[in-house]
């Protein structure tokens, strides 16, 4: 199953992009050093709160970066 998330630009010093496609619970997240992530089974309002926090990188240190299973994709 390919899967297309639509990544939006951030202002973060390590995080460059993020999206997340709802009907498959993926968040991707593109950083400014290179590499790109797909975390699984996030759920929406962890998306939503990530992209709501003062600082994107902070939350996704808290928490994302060592509760989700990943994949990088490039």
């Amino acid at each position: 199953m390919t899967v297309e998330v639509d990544v939006k630009p951030v202002r973060s010093r390590d995080l460059a992009l993020i999206g997340y496609d709802g009907a498959s619970s993926i968040l991707e997240v593109v950083f400014r050093a290179g590499g790109v992530y797909r975390f699984q089974e996030v759920p929406e309002g962890v998306y939503q709160n990530l992209m709501a926090a003062p600082s994107h990188g902070t939350f996704f240190q808290k928490h994302i970066k060592n509760q989700y299973a990943y994949v990088k994709v490039s």
